[in-house]
């Protein structure tokens, strides 16, 4: 289980980018790990090599909460992308719109994608870009995000709530029906193929390596 996402507030940085895909969020070269975290030093690879970045800004290092623009994660459906943005310190992300591939990865590995009307969100750049240390609230329970005394709701898929608020991932979920998935095996007829730790067996493998 990973920490439940209930409410998050923290300061933002805005990035003032449309149109940003997942080879920009994280290069492909970058993609060949074979872990799901440590890539924080591989967010936004390219566009960090130069100075005036908005990352490199050592006032905006801890931000929490980025505010993107339009049609956030785009591109190739490499999950990687939601596992830098997640391992740099973001929890969530605002834009106008989202890939939806990237969109369904976010949520499903605990990073909040929120959309937001085209006016908000270039509002809360303003705001952001105007203050470093400027503040969201984004409330997954209540479906709002709030900031500078004013307050927006947001949709999100039910199901992808239900596990973030809970703190579960689709693994989590299967290992919770453990028991009846242990007696569903075992009242199993004996000729059906059967999977177990470390092996494979079928009622056709014993001739097979008789056959050999």
């Amino acid at each position: 289980m990973r920490e439940p996402l209930k409410a998050h507030t923290g300061p933002a940085v805005a990035l003032r980018r449309d149109d940003v895909d997942t080879d920009q969020i994280i290069p492909a070269e970058f993609c060949k790990r074979l872990t799901k975290s440590g890539y924080a030093d591989t967010l936004f690879g390219h566009w960090r090599k130069e100075d005036d970045f908005v990352l490199n800004q050592p006032e905006h290092q801890g931000a929490s909460v980025l505010v993107a623009g339009h049609n956030f994660g785009t591109g190739s459906s490499r999950e990687h992308a939601v596992w830098a943005l997640r391992d740099w310190g973001f929890r969530a992300v605002i834009a106008t719109s989202f890939g939806d591939i990237f969109l369904r990865n976010a949520l499903k590995n605990g990073l909040l994608a929120v959309a937001l009307p085209v006016p908000v969100v270039a509002e809360l750049t303003e705001l952001v870009a105007s203050d470093p240390a400027f503040e969201i609230t984004v409330d997954l329970q209540e479906l709002t995000v709030t900031a500078a005394g004013q307050t927006w709701e947001f949709e999100a898929d039910h199901r992808a709530r239900w596990l973030l608020l809970n703190g579960l991932d689709d693994i989590d979920v299967t290992l919770r029906k453990s028991d009846a998935i242990a007696a569903y095996e075992a009242g199993r007829p004996a000729w059906m193929t059967s999977i177990t730790r470390g092996t494979y067996s079928s009622p056709d493998a014993a001739k097979l390596r008789r056959a050999s």
